[in-house]
């Protein structure tokens, strides 16, 4: 039985058929009724963009300026959808990115002021845009050991992979709005082999994810100690950074931070403050002054600060520099292993011939990529660098016994002995237990080979175990969320990350009974020391590096003062002796550090007095004293601390603005950033 064709349905199916028969006919007449052809009884869809729209031309300007690939059909002459948008938009964030990283100086602001305006404003494009390419990946079922940037070249010029975070200004720029502050993004966009950066990698954001195995040590603030029973408090230092730019990353991605990732002094530690150079041969300064605390002027601030001798670059002594690197399955995602290379890259342009460079890396089983190196052999270096892939389980410990032998076979008697790991620290298979494992790295410490540890990544992030491992092993600790952390800490900061001048450092305060009530120290809650661990020279303590600051805050109650903060009860003790002698009346603590020359093994003490006549009601305090109270603002804002007394992050920005001083490389400005971003989020809550 046949059914008759409507005639309707009949001349489709013949058009259809010539449109089959003749290609470039049909191609020609598809191309032109889907991107010119405009009927006038017809209007553009809803989510188009058309030619003459304000933002449509300014993403020409960028394009035009930044010489972007686009692969939108017909770009700047027929419009667009907010997806295609989106796409130039994200080439023109890769190719700024790129600019940024190689001369920021060559990056308008003017540009860049639209670039955050037009990338706020698409944000949900974007994101959309980057869920495709992890749909297509899993798709193609792409190899664990396919580098991201394998990945990224496939797809640049069907679907470029957009920003998943917003671009960051150089230094020298500031910044729009504190809405506009953010990581800067992966750039699919290969470079000559001589360039030292591909680009610029952003922390890909976990949450709301149902994989995140992320972990950190519990804190417990320092409470009020009554100095009529404990008017001893010691600690070690400490230079670590780490929480400061995981704190940073959170907040960026839009959520609050875990009160137990908010460690108060490396957020204070996180910033340089102007304290004076030591004088003659002492390898830093020790500075204290006094004002009221913001959060509850009942009360005074003590700050204790530490300023190491700055060195220059010709009289550092040879660094033999082993790399341990984390190639394990858990590292392959862009905000590891490419970063932890990118990073590696902008160290390796600060190395002299007479630095040796090694690299060591570790993921079923450890391997030697390559013997202790010139630096003058950047090439050679930087190639071994590029032959890095992730893939496989985790022997940290296997990793870590290699790295220091192959440390120990270049043992510069004079020199900078160190390894430094880069990690996401998820160590799962290798030493039993990390006891055992920061046992060896005592006693390799204990040997001279000293250890640094540089956290990536998210998801799997185990911060109480890099944390450790550093503290152990007479290191520092830093977590780098991007190529620009990575330039803070590796280039910036060098010398005080590579070169100790003191070390086992240790403070102990006195309190004087007669002018304080009670104390507490801000922070440091990891750090405390026993009493008598002050004088034992066998007791391990934190270090100083070339040119860094460390500093300390006391909250101190007044004798006599009446205060709001509940103190702890305990009966007054029969047998000591109270009241001070005549001499001291007027001090109101006394302050000793002991530190260790680098190849030295018996201390030396430091003593230094401060008195009650060091506070003055009227007096201003200096900016170093107030930008460290508005850090400790903030992290005590952040932990919700039982001790806040009035502060919210009115206070920390008032404090903030007021005490930003000259900041040269623009890190307090990206903090007043962090602080108006955390009040939305806290609203939101």
């Amino acid at each position: 039985m046949s059914y008759p064709i409507p005639s309707k349905m009949w001349q489709r199916v013949s058009i259809l058929t010539l449109l089959l028969l003749i290609p470039s006919v049909g191609i020609a007449v598809l191309h032109q009724s889907g991107t010119i052809a405009i009927p006038a009884n017809q209007t553009t869809p809803v989510n188009s963009i058309l030619p003459n729209h304000p933002d449509y031309q300014a993403l020409q300007v960028l394009v035009k300026n930044y010489s972007c690939v686009v692969s939108v059909q017909n770009f700047g002459t027929s419009p667009i959808t907010r997806t295609e948008f989106a796409r130039v938009l994200n080439t023109c964030i890769e190719r700024i990115n790129v600019q940024i990283a190689t001369d920021s100086t060559t990056v308008a602001q003017t540009d860049l002021q639209t670039l955050q305006r037009l990338q706020k404003k698409f944000a949900p494009e974007l994101v959309t845009l980057s869920n495709s390419i992890d749909e297509l990946a899993v798709r193609r079922n792409i190899t664990p050991t396919q580098t991201t940037r394998e990945l990224n070249q496939a797809e640049s010029t069907s679907n470029p992979r957009p920003a998943s975070a917003k671009i960051v200004p150089p230094s020298s720029m500031p910044s729009v709005s504190v809405q506009d502050q953010g990581f800067v993004s992966p750039s699919s966009l290969p470079l000559p082999a001589s360039r030292s950066i591909q680009g610029m990698v952003a922390p890909e954001s976990q949450t709301g994810g149902t994989f995140n195995t992320e972990n950190y040590n519990r804190i417990d603030d320092n409470p009020f100690h009554r100095v009529s029973n404990e008017p001893l408090s010691t600690f070690s230092i400490d230079v670590d950074t780490a929480s400061y730019s995981n704190m940073r990353r959170f907040i960026t991605q839009g959520q609050l931070p875990p009160k137990d990732a908010v460690r108060i002094e490396e957020m204070i530690n996180y910033f340089t403050y102007n304290y004076p150079q030591p004088r003659g041969d002492r390898p830093f300064s020790v500075n204290t002054e006094v004002t009221a605390a913001p959060w509850n002027p009942q009360h005074k601030l003590v700050q204790v600060g530490l300023q190491g001798k700055r060195l220059k670059s010709e009289t550092l002594p040879p660094s033999n520099l082993v790399f341990l690197i984390d190639v394990s399955g858990s590292m392959n995602q862009p905000n590891k292993l490419p970063l932890v290379q990118q990073s590696l890259k902008l160290l390796m342009n600060e190395l002299r011939p007479q630095d040796r460079v090694s690299l060591v890396v570790y993921s079923g089983n450890a391997g030697l990529v390559l013997p202790a190196t010139s630096g003058s052999e950047k090439a050679e270096i930087l190639a071994a660098i590029d032959r890095l892939e992730a893939g496989g389980s985790t022997a940290g410990g296997e990793g870590i016994e290699l790295a220091y032998n192959i440390a120990k076979q270049s043992f510069l008697k004079s020199g900078n002995n160190r390894v430094i790991l880069a990690t996401d620290g998820d160590f799962n298979v290798g030493v039993s237990s990390d006891a055992e494992l920061t046992r060896l790295i005592e006693q390799k410490r204990d040997q001279g080979i000293f250890l640094t540890v540089l956290g990536f990544g998210t998801g799997n992030y185990k911060d109480g175990k890099m944390e450790q491992l550093a503290n152990k092993g007479n290191g520092n600790y830093a977590y780098i969320d991007t190529l620009l952390e990575a330039k803070k800490v590796l280039v910036n900061d060098i010398r005080g990350t590579l070169f100790t001048i003191a070390k086992d450092v240790k403070i102990q305060v006195e309190f004087n009974p007669a002018k304080v009530q009670a104390y507490r120290l801000i922070g440091y809650e990891n750090r405390l020391l026993q009493n008598q661990d002050f004088n034992d020279d066998q007791k391990d303590a934190g270090e100083i590096g070339a040119g860094h600051s460390v500093t300390a805050l006391y909250e101190v109650i007044p004798t006599g003062t009446k205060s709001d903060v509940k103190l702890p009860e305990v009966d007054p003790l029969r047998y000591q002796r109270s009241g001070v002698t005549t001499s001291s009346e007027n001090e109101m603590m006394l302050v000793k550090l002991r530190y260790k020359l680098p190849q030295d093994s018996t201390s030396q003490l430091i003593t230094q007095t401060i008195s009650d006549s060091d506070f003055k009601a009227d007096r201003i305090a200096s900016t170093n004293l107030r930008f460290a109270a508005a850090v400790a603002t903030f992290g005590m804002v952040l932990r919700d601390s039982e001790y806040k007394g009035n502060a919210d992050l009115d206070l920390v920005m008032n404090l903030a603005t007021q005490a930003r001083g000259e900041d040269e490389e623009g890190y307090r400005g990206e903090f007043l950033r962090l602080v108006q971003q955390s009040r939305g989020l806290m609203t939101r809550n």
